[in-house]
């Protein structure tokens, strides 16, 4: 399957451009085809019938609480294990949370990660997909009443189990964690475990993916039915910076362009170039206004990471006990979710992953030069220390357009582009024989 772009490639440093072509990987093209609305059903069912996912909740009933809800997370992961030649492990990571806000008791907290190992291993690149597992009611503090959470965050769950069940059929050279993280109600603590356990232990995480609400199509008050449409928040400037390193943002006009906001626009290119009738929406916030996720720990530790959220959420089902009143159907239940629309956007997930994981690591130092003023353009960058490089891409866009809008292809390692650096924005990615593309990298100023 091939998709035409309107996209350039460059010929010896000459004004010839022409239309080229960006192909469907066909093994990505299949994992997508293979997601199912019958399986995700069943993952949101399943995970309803625990009765609440507190994070406080029981752990010691088999079938009720967040305890039967993880062992049952992990029972999946072990079941797809066995089909993966043994790339798959999946173990309950845990750690006890003292009392403090929103915890009233010592509580064992555990995320439940199935780790699809890379086979590449010189390639130390991590790449991880995430959804919370535990529910609320409309007090957070109730561990015992039914809290169903079918989308917040069901939905997010069931697309992380659904994709480690594709993608566990499949060999990376790159390493992907599956992840369904505890306690993002009771403030981000799993989450927050987890990134701060990789800070310390310096893994690579190249790219985060949170999902966090994507399987309800319809919003309250306003009425609007959309089931074609997803949003990924990015931040801009990024949240570990030092004043020296914003003012030098400033300088360079470079506010629209943190990691993130690459991050951001790749999975806009890649979701619809494999997912047909869904319109990915970048959103320039870190995430809903004056809100937060389980994005933000990673943020935090300097880490990669976006936000993947429905167009149009439905407050009546956010935090809500189930009931009816003055004729509103209250709750989280799973009769709101749009499974097709579910499909679209785990699909979506899957397939940036996966293009993610199959791409050679992202060039290394990537310069753009300004020895002499120049109406042109010259960028020079090195091979990545892995992988296997085809070629490179040259990225371009206009300072207002908020995505990348020409492609120009290179086996160099150094171009010279008739464009000026005044009036575009430029970036590099690796791509190999199949035509993964890495992430971009935004040159650094070189002398």
């Amino acid at each position: 399957m091939k998709i035409f772009l309107s996209v350039a490639i460059l010929f010896c440093n000459c004004h010839l451009f022409s239309q080229t072509i960006i192909n469907r990987d066909p093994e990505i093209a299949q994992m997508v085809h293979e997601v199912s609305t019958d399986s995700l059903q069943s993952y949101i069912n399943t995970l309803v019938a625990f009765g609440t996912r507190n994070t406080l909740s029981t752990q010691t009933d088999n079938k009720k609480g967040i305890g039967a809800a993880r062992n049952w997370v992990l029972k999946k992961f072990n079941q797809f294990a066995q089909n993966s030649r043994g790339h798959l492990h999946a173990v309950i990571d845990t750690t006890t949370i003292e009392p403090g806000k929103r915890v009233d008791v010592p509580v064992i907290l555990g995320n439940v990660m199935a780790t699809l190992n890379g086979t590449d291993p010189n390639d130390n690149r991590i790449f991880i997909i995430s959804g919370h597992l535990d529910s609320r009611r409309s007090n957070v503090m109730d561990r015992t009443g039914d809290a169903p959470g079918a989308d917040d965050d069901g939905s997010g769950t069931a697309a992380v189990i659904e994709c480690a069940r594709v993608m566990s059929q499949h060999a990376f050279p790159a390493t992907i964690i599956f992840v369904a993280v505890s306690g993002e109600e009771q403030g981000l603590l799993g989450s927050t475990f987890m990134a701060n356990k990789a800070k310390k232990e310096n893994w690579n995480i190249e790219a985060v993916l949170n999902n966090d609400i994507i399987g309800s199509n319809n919003s309250n008050e306003t009425d609007i039915i959309n089931n074609t449409k997803v949003r990924v928040f990015s931040e801009g400037i990024p949240m570990n910076e030092t004043e020296k390193d914003i003012a030098k943002i400033r300088s360079l006009g470079l506010e629209n362009d943190s990691k993130s906001r690459e991050l951001a626009r790749y999975v806009k290119e890649i979701g619809e170039r494999y997912v047909d009738n869904l319109n990915v929406i970048m959103v320039y916030r870190t995430d809903r206004f004056l809100r937060g996720g389980d994005h933000l720990p990673y943020l935090k530790n300097g880490f990669t990471a976006v936000r993947i959220t429905e167009m149009n959420e439905n407050f009546t089902r956010q935090h809500q006990d189930v009931r009816i009143e003055n004729g509103i159907h209250y709750g989280d239940v799973p009769e709101h979710i749009d499974y097709e629309y579910l499909r679209k956007n785990t699909a979506m997930n899957l397939a940036n992953l996966a293009n993610l994981a199959k791409a050679p690591p992202v060039p290394q130092d990537v310069k753009v030069e300004i020895k002499n003023l120049s109406n042109s353009t010259s960028l020079s960058w090195l091979a990545p220390k892995t992988g296997n490089v085809k070629g490179y891409y040259i990225l371009m866009r206009e300072t207002t357009s908020p995505v990348w809008q020409k492609k120009i292809f290179t086996t160099d390692n150094r171009i010279t582009l008739p464009y000026s650096k005044d009036n575009y924005f430029f970036a590099v990615q690796s791509v190999n024989e199949t035509g993964n593309e890495s992430l971009p990298v935004i040159p650094e100023i070189g002398r």
